[in-house]
C-alpha cells in the first residue's frame, strides 16, 4: 500500500502542534510548586526496585510468559508455551549526582542474553545531565518504555519489532534534561552512538529490515560505518492532557571501503522519524497510546525493488477499565478491555515497470481482556487477527492467534 502521499500532512500537523507547545513554554524554567510528571524518557528508572538498608545497590526485574495457539490459512502447529523473557535491573547511587543502572535480559530461556542498558548518569542541572555507556536509543516511545508488565498485550507492537529494532540500544553518550512549569513538562534527549550496518539490506528476510542490526553484537565495540548515529527526542507533557513526542534517528549505515577495497560507490543513509502520543480521558478513564514511524533507507540501485527505500507504520492502543474492585486479597484489582491496531508497510512506492503499488504490508487487530491484581502484575488474554499481503498484492494471508500470558515486576 502506498501511503507516502498522505504521510506528509500528518507529519506537518504534528510538527505544528509541537511548535505550539514549545512556544508556550520556551521561556519557562523549573518551578518548585509544579508537579514533576514522569515521562517516557524516565522509563528506565521509573520501575519498582527492592532497596536494602546499608546496601548501596537496588534490585528489580520482570518476567513474561505466555501460551500461544495460532492458525494461519487454516493450518496450525498446535498449542505452545513460551518463556519470553526474564529481565533484571540493578541500580546504584555512586555518589552525589552520579548514578548507575543496568538492564540484563534473558530471552526464550537463555537462547539470547543481552545487556539492554548500562549507563552512568551525571546530574549537572535539571536541564543538563550527562549519560554514557550502553543507552536505549530514544526513537518513538516503546523502545524505552517496553517493560512487559506495563502493557495489556502479549506481543509487542509490529512497528516496534518489524520496522524498528525493539529495545534498540548502542554504545554511546549524550545529554538529557527536563523543565517544568505548572502542569507542563518539557523533556529532551540527544545522543551520539554506534549505528546501523549493511545487514539492514543484507539479511534473511530478503527485504529492508532494520531489526537485523540487533544480530550484530559487535556494535557495542565497533561502529561499522565509522560515522556516529545521531538520535534526539523532544517531548512535552501536560498533567491533565497527556504526552506528545517527536524523535529522529539517522546516520550512515555502509562503508565505501573495507581494508582498502572499494565495496560501495557512496555513503548511504538511514533516517527515521517517529511521533508518539499517550493520553487519558479523565471522565471514562480511557487510555490512548500510539506511535507512528517513517523510515527512509538509501538502497543501492543494484538491489531489486523487493528492498524498499521507504517504510512506515503505526500502532494505537485503546485501554478501557471496566471494573475496579476487591478480589480475594487484592484491594484494587482492575479489569481492562483493550484493543490494539497494528499497521506496517514494508515497501512504500510503485513498481517501475507497471506503475502499480508495491505490496508487502501488514494489518492486525488485537482485542484483549486483562486483569491487574496490582499495578505491577497483569494477566492477559489476547486474540490477534492479522492480514499480511505479499509484494505482488496477492490475496492476503490470514492468521488468527490466541494468547494467554502473565507478566509481573518482582
Amino acid at each position: 500500500m502506498n501511503i507516502s502521499m498522505y504521510m506528509s500532512p500528518k507529519i506537518y500537523a504534528a510538527l505544528f502542534i509541537v511548535n505550539i507547545y514549545i512556544s508556550t513554554i520556551s521561556a519557562q524554567t523549573s518551578d518548585k510548586d509544579s508537579i514533576r510528571a514522569s515521562m517516557n524518557m524516565d522509563a528506565v528508572y521509573d520501575r519498582p526496585f527492592l532497596t536494602f538498608d546499608k546496601f548501596p545497590v537496588n534490585l528489580g526485574g520482570y518476567l513474561e510468559a505466555n501460551s500461544i495457539y495460532s492458525i494461519e490459512d487454516g493450518l496450525s502447529e498446535g498449542l505452545s508455551f513460551q518463556a519470553r523473557r526474564l529481565t533484571l535491573f540493578v541500580s546504584a547511587s555512586i555518589s552525589k549526582r552520579i548514578k548507575f543502572l543496568t538492564e540484563l535480559e534473558f530471552e526464550n530461556g537463555t537462547e539470547e542474553i543481552a545487556i539492554e542498558f548500562a549507563s552512568m548518569d551525571i546530574a549537572l542541572h535539571p536541564l543538563l545531565n550527562l549519560r554514557g555507556g550502553i543507552v536505549l536509543n530514544p526513537i518513538g516511545s516503546f523502545n524505552q518504555n517496553h517493560d512487559g508488565p506495563k502493557w495489556e498485550f502479549v506481543e509487542r507492537p509490529d512497528v516496534s519489532t518489524n520496522l524498528l529494532p525493539a529495545t534498540f540500544s548502542n554504545a554511546g553518550f549524550g545529554i538529557y534534561g527536563k523543565t517544568y512549569k505548572g502542569d507542563w513538562t518539557l523533556g529532551y534527549e540527544g545522543y551520539l552512538t554506534n549505528g546501523f550496518d549493511t545487514s539492514i539490506i543484507n539479511n534473511e528476510e530478503e527485504r529492508t529490515f532494520l531489526p537485523a542490526v540487533k544480530e550484530n553484537s559487535e556494535r557495542f565495540e565497533n561502529n561499522f560505518s565509522g560515522n556516529p548515529l545521531l538520535n534526539g527526542k523532544l517531548a512535552i507533557k501536560h498533567r491533565k492532557i497527556g504526552e506528545l513526542g517527536i524523535s529522529y534517528m539517522g546516520g550512515t549505515y555502509n562503508r565505501e571501503e573495507i581494508d582498502g577495497l572499494q565495496v560501495d560507490t557512496e555513503s548511504r543513509r538511514v533516517d527515521v522519524l517517529a511521533f508518539d502520543l499517550n493520553t487519558t480521558i479523565n471522565k471514562t478513564g480511557t487510555r490512548l497510546i500510539g506511535e507512528m514511524t517513517y523510515i527512509w533507507v538509501d538502497v543501492p540501485d543494484t538491489f531489486t525493488q523487493q528492498f524498499g527505500n521507504q517504510q512506515a507504520g503505526f500502532f494505537v492502543d485503546i485501554i478501557q477499565p471496566v471494573l475496579k474492585t476487591k478480589i480475594l486479597d487484592w484491594e484494587d484489582a482492575i479489569l481492562n478491555l483493550s484493543l490494539r491496531t497494528d499497521y506496517v508497510d514494508y515497501n512504500i512506492g510503485k513498481f517501475a515497470q507497471t506503475n502499480t503499488d508495491i505490496g508487502a504490508d501488514l494489518f492486525a487487530l488485537t482485542p484483549a481482556l486483562s486483569l491487574r491484581p496490582s499495578p505491577q502484575t497483569v494477566l492477559r488474554i489476547n486474540y490477534r487477527y492479522q492480514w499480511q499481503q505479499d509484494i505482488l498484492n496477492n490475496p492476503a494471508s490470514k492468521t488468527a492467534t490466541w494468547y494467554f500470558g502473565i507478566s509481573t515486576y518482582f
